[in-house]
């Protein structure tokens, strides 16, 4: 009696999640019969001599090449590091003398360092050869020591 007092709508739902609850059990189900049981062989990997990750494991009958502990090397070598000059020359790309700044192009890596007027020896124009050091400042890289190159 209950159910003839349902409208067509909420057969529609009843319907539809009874449905849904089929086919998840059906889903379920076929996983359950074809799930593949992977057991702890198929999930280690090997590493070769090479460093490189495989699925077969090392041959034994294979030579290994003996390595001694003073040849390996854990950090940079000694006298690897070139140290660059400090001073270094660039061409004053811009400067605004009523504001007191500018910007210094360098000439072997043609980058843009801020200069300051509190910063220079003398006095720079735009188009000046000028040499100068590296600083970090607030913004970025600024440069100190600004003075006309001879």
């Amino acid at each position: 009696m209950g159910r003839s007092q349902e409208t067509f709508n909420k057969k529609e739902v009843r319907n539809k999640k009874e449905k849904k609850r089929k086919e998840k059990a059906a889903k379920r189900a076929a996983r359950k019969d074809g799930e593949k049981k992977s057991s702890l062989d198929d999930m280690i990997a090997y590493v070769d001599e090479n460093g490189m990750l495989t699925s077969a494991p090392p041959d034994p009958a294979i030579k290994k090449s003996k390595v001694k502990l003073e040849d390996i090397e854990v950090s940079v070598p000694r006298g690897s590091a070139v140290e660059e000059d400090p001073i270094k020359k660039g061409l004053v790309s811009f400067f605004n003398e009523s504001k007191g700044f500018g910007f210094i192009k360098n000439i072997d890596t043609k980058q843009d360092v801020f200069v300051h007027i509190n910063n220079v020896i003398g006095e720079i124009r735009e188009g000046n050869l000028v040499t100068y050091e590296v600083e970090m400042g607030q913004r970025g890289p600024t440069a100190v020591n600004v003075e006309l190159s001879k």
